[in-house]
């Protein structure tokens, strides 16, 4: 590790408090020893889906994000809830957007979307053997289900159609599994 380029805490602040995100503004001594602000948000982190059907289609969904204000292509997700694993979180997720639920699922890694300005941490799972119940969405949520090929999902992708962190950061972690169970067979 890197020691030389750590930033010690001098004082913290809480700026704000919402729903799921705390807003700070802390005073930090640089390296050089002198003092800077960092402002981030602390958040429960988030748990992302690749769900694969029969025909190895992946579930996907089209949900509108009112701060980008566009329709954005995603995979299925959602914050962890105070006491919830990462796991219970995917698997609630998955059952809650789109309907589905799977009895395989394999965990592909984490990924830390905004270290900027964010301590959230998003574990993503691959989920398989899926049985299609009943979808719940919550209140104030309007998500749009549909399947596509993982090819066409990458193609996408690769061109720009899809600029959602999560989505790109799980496509990655999806083609590195399958890379690395390749080899193993």
């Amino acid at each position: 590790m890197k020691s030389n380029l750590y930033e010690k805490q001098l004082h913290s602040e809480k700026v704000f408090s919402g729903d799921f995100i705390e807003l700070y503004r802390d005073t930090v001594e640089l390296p050089n020893h002198k003092q800077a602000t960092r402002e981030y948000f602390k958040h429960s982190g988030a748990a992302c889906i690749i769900a694969l059907n029969a025909q190895d289609e992946v579930i996907i969904e089209y949900q509108y994000r009112y701060p980008v204000g566009e329709v954005m292509l995603e995979l299925p997700a959602g914050k962890i809830d105070k006491g919830e694993t990462a796991l219970a979180c995917a698997k609630r997720e998955l059952h809650e957007e789109t309907g589905y639920e799977a009895s395989e699922w394999i965990s592909l890694g984490e990924c830390l979307p905004c270290i900027a300005y964010s301590t959230e941490v998003i574990s993503y799972f691959l989920a398989r053997d899926l049985i299609k119940k009943q979808q719940q969405l919550d209140d104030g949520e309007f998500i749009e289900v549909a399947t596509m090929k993982m090819t066409d999902l990458i193609q996408k992708a690769y061109v720009g159609e899809i600029k959602d962190s999560k989505t790109l950061s799980g496509i990655m972690l999806y083609l590195g599994y399958i890379a690395r169970t390749a080899k193993l067979d």
